[in-house]
């Protein structure tokens, strides 16, 4: 292997196509996130910051029932489609991290050595719940995973992890255009549900 590639190296390109993937609605992206997150285990565990590598260990189960869910969820077991929360669901899920991170960060300042330890838990428990959207293809994930990649470029560049700084910077992009098309192709499941139920009248006006 080339002496460029590090860990850090392989583990943000899979990290890459594991996004340009989601964004495509291609169930292959769990694959690339399953080996990415494996790799950061190890490279957040180094660096000491603790609430970003157990993250990586949830990432790696989230891989399994994000493939289950993109495959054999959904209605009649064809897979999930793209849907929207509420607001109250919204404020229910940040109050939620909000106050997970307030308690996490209270344990890492008093029992590790855990540098920025609410920044940490913030990002980290804002990741576990907007993952779990990703899976079930809420819409809005999209726009949590640009305040969550904000605050983790800050984070990274603190830890000297350059490259994964760089990564979550292009994070940000990549989540504008992954929104816009998710939301397309949100549109385009409400446009074919309404002919799928229009279909049926169209038959009863063309036979009377």
């Amino acid at each position: 292997m080339l002496a460029w590639v590090t860990l850090e190296t392989l583990a943000m390109l899979l990290a890459i196509a594991y996004l340009v993937l989601a964004m495509r609605e291609n169930s292959l992206c769990w694959y690339c996130a399953f080996i990415s997150t494996a790799l950061y285990v190890w490279i957040f565990g180094d660096v000491s910051l603790y609430m970003e590598s157990a993250l990586n260990v949830y990432y790696m189960t989230m891989a399994f029932y994000g493939w289950y869910l993109w495959q054999r969820g959904g209605v009649e077991h064809s897979g999930v489609v793209i849907c929207r929360w509420s607001p109250r669901q919204h404020f229910a899920t940040i109050g939620a991290v909000i106050a997970a991170s307030a308690i996490s960060g209270y344990a890492l300042t008093a029992y590790t050595d855990s540098r920025l330890p609410y920044l940490d838990s913030l990002t980290t428990w804002a990741s576990v719940a907007t993952t779990l959207m990703v899976a079930r293809k809420v819409l809005e994930n999209w726009l949590y995973w640009l305040v969550i990649n904000s605050l983790s470029i800050y984070l990274y560049i603190d830890r000297e992890l350059y490259q994964t700084a760089g990564l979550f910077a292009l994070y940000l992009i990549l989540s504008v255009v992954g929104y816009w098309r998710w939301r397309e192709a949100y549109r385009q499941q409400g446009t074919a549900v309404t002919a799928a139920d229009a279909e049926p009248l169209d038959r009863l006006a063309a036979d009377g």
